[in-house]
């Protein structure tokens, strides 16, 4: 058994069948990416994964609890962590500023405007918080406002943000959508980083196949809704059905 088990899954949108009895087996430590084309099912996916959507019939289990119905703070004190296709940051707040809500969270659960000032003034969250600033290597930009990074920048802040709750599964929502290639390539030595020093569990949506063959130590393809092929990299390489999916019927 997996990690992450999605058995069963459908959801319909009136009458769009999003997702068509979809499981999928998400290995402990490993990275697992899930392609398709437009309109597959990836983000519907994804927001059932972190319990955004509650599917019509099936079940998702982490780690043998499900996430079905759970409110956004009880999914990550379980341990899943979610990056969105644009960076959700405070951009009017600092780097280090950035770091402390998640820090605080992490503690009590739940982030008041009105404490922010008590609980920056705690030197275990500083602390904590400059230790993932370094280990993201942001700490130059800890007093920066966060709304002037660039765009990688922004996505390597967000990636700190989900690293202060320990994750143990990381859910990454298109991680370089909208990003030049040298963005892109830092994001995935980020990840490697991020992957090689820490027990965690990865899944990546994602368009771009630099990253996914970069990363991915599984590939599930998924058209219309459904699970098509699920094989290692290598073997996803030119397998006549994830051709269909991309290109239309292959020729005779």
């Amino acid at each position: 058994m997996g990690i992450l088990e999605v058995k069963g899954v459908n959801k319909r949108f009136g009458g769009l069948q999003a997702l068509g009895d979809v499981n999928l087996s998400i290995a402990e430590n490993t990275v697992h990416a899930i392609i398709g084309p437009n309109g597959a099912g990836k983000s519907t996916l994804l927001n059932v994964l972190v319990g955004k959507l509650i599917p019509d019939s099936g079940s998702v289990l982490f780690d043998g609890q499900s996430v079905l119905g759970r409110k956004p703070h009880e999914i990550n004190q379980m341990g899943i962590a979610r990056v969105f296709q644009t960076p959700e940051i405070f951009g009017d707040l600092t780097v280090i500023e950035n770091i402390i809500i998640p820090c605080f969270a992490k503690r009590d659960g739940a982030f008041r405007l009105h404490a922010f000032e008590s609980i920056a003034s705690e030197s275990g969250i500083i602390e904590t918080a400059e230790r993932i600033l370094i280990d993201v290597n942001m700490i130059d930009k800890r007093d920066m406002h966060a709304a002037s990074l660039s765009r990688g920048d922004k996505r390597r802040l967000e990636m700190a943000m989900c690293l202060v709750q320990e994750p143990r599964l990381l859910l990454l929502d298109e991680p370089t959508a909208g990003m030049a290639r040298a963005d892109t390539n830092d994001t995935i030595e980020l990840l490697k980083d991020i992957k090689e020093k820490r027990d965690i569990t990865m899944v990546i949506i994602e368009h771009d196949m630099h990253v996914v063959f970069s990363m991915a130590e599984r590939i599930t393809v998924l058209a219309q809704g459904t699970p098509l092929v699920e094989d290692t990299p290598e073997n996803i390489k030119g397998h006549p059905k994830v051709q269909e999916a991309y290109l239309g019927k292959t020729q005779d």
